[in-house]
């Protein structure tokens, strides 16, 4: 008989993306590839990725899709599978699904929960992010674009 963890002692389960689109003006003209999307939580005041728990029976996956056009405003097309990262929040631990996705359409509309995201260059939405774990995922996203840009 497999033992169960203890309901306070389970992982909070959550899913997100590292979000990204085709550089924008300038940085389009110049050839720098690609923007990263950041969000801001004015709740914890940081910056991150959008991602979020996931709902009663849900898959990781169409949670994180989910999060990101509840986040973001956009709709995106899911891609390559980036590491899980694992951290405590509030004391319990938490687990966090990743992917990497393309932003097609949609618009930013400010909420209680974010209320405000930019675009960045790589190098630029690294610096933004608030923790370290976030700041990794952008290396990782970097390394899954094929062909890289």
């Amino acid at each position: 008989m497999s033992a169960v963890p203890a309901p306070d002692t389970a992982p909070v389960r959550a899913a997100g993306c590292v979000l990204w689109r085709p550089a924008q003006g300038a940085d389009a003209e110049t050839g720098l590839g690609i923007e990263i999307c950041v969000v801001h939580r004015p709740k914890y005041d940081d910056w991150s990725h959008p991602k979020g728990k996931l709902k009663r029976g849900e898959e990781p996956l169409a949670a994180a899709l989910r999060e990101v056009e509840e986040e973001t405003g956009f709709q995106c097309l899911p891609g390559g599978r980036l590491p899980t990262v694992r951290y405590l929040a509030l004391g319990r631990p938490k687990e966090v699904s990743y992917w990497t996705a393309e932003a097609t359409t949609g618009r930013f509309e400010p909420s209680h929960e974010v209320d405000r995201i930019r675009w960045l260059p790589p190098d630029e939405a690294r610096a933004a992010l608030t923790r370290l774990h976030d700041r990794t995922l952008v290396d990782a996203l970097l390394e899954h674009l094929d062909p890289p840009v």
